[in-house]
């Protein structure tokens, strides 16, 4: 049997508890899943890729541990499926919220179909408990001296209260 590779793109800045939750159905969905930071030169993110990569590997490895799926986590820049092609995967996995997501995800769909048609999207609805989490609204909050902690795992917190 073939190995089925899923890949998992984003930017995680920071890491959500909604992208666990993505990461825990998709490993119900593949035997290995890559989950690909994005890293965009032009971009001022709030962590670093490194510290991206660490919040990972620390939060979603007990998963991958759990589920029995080998997780692996990688930097890319550039166009996601080629990240994806290069490392075997046959699936992207790209989770969805709202219509708003679903709207925007189909419009990729389409182009990425294009590109590299041996690659299926899969979208995996978020969880109801984690559907309104966003990075980019957990940012803000935390630039403001907001309270991140029902949004994030542990990991991210300390990384933060530095």
């Amino acid at each position: 049997m073939t190995e089925r590779v899923g890949f998992y793109p984003g930017s995680f800045d920071p890491i959500t508890n909604g992208h666990l939750d993505v990461i825990e159905r998709a490993c119900r969905l593949v035997d290995r899943l890559v989950v690909g930071i994005g890293v965009h030169a032009a971009k001022q993110p709030m962590l670093s890729a490194a510290q991206r990569r660490d919040l990972l590997a620390e939060t979603a490895g007990p998963i991958g541990t759990r589920t029995g799926v080998s997780i692996e986590i990688i930097e890319f820049d550039g166009l996601m499926v080629r990240a994806a092609q290069s490392c075997g995967a046959g699936i992207v996995i790209r989770g969805l919220r709202d219509t708003t997501d679903y709207n925007y995800e189909m419009q990729m769909v389409g182009m990425n179909a294009q590109m590299a048609p041996d690659i299926q999207t899969v979208f995996v609805p978020s969880s109801p408990y984690v559907r309104h989490i966003s990075a980019t609204l957990v940012r803000q909050i935390a630039q403001m001296d907001g309270d991140i902690a029902p949004f994030v795992p542990r990991a991210v917190l300390k990384l933060l209260e530095k």
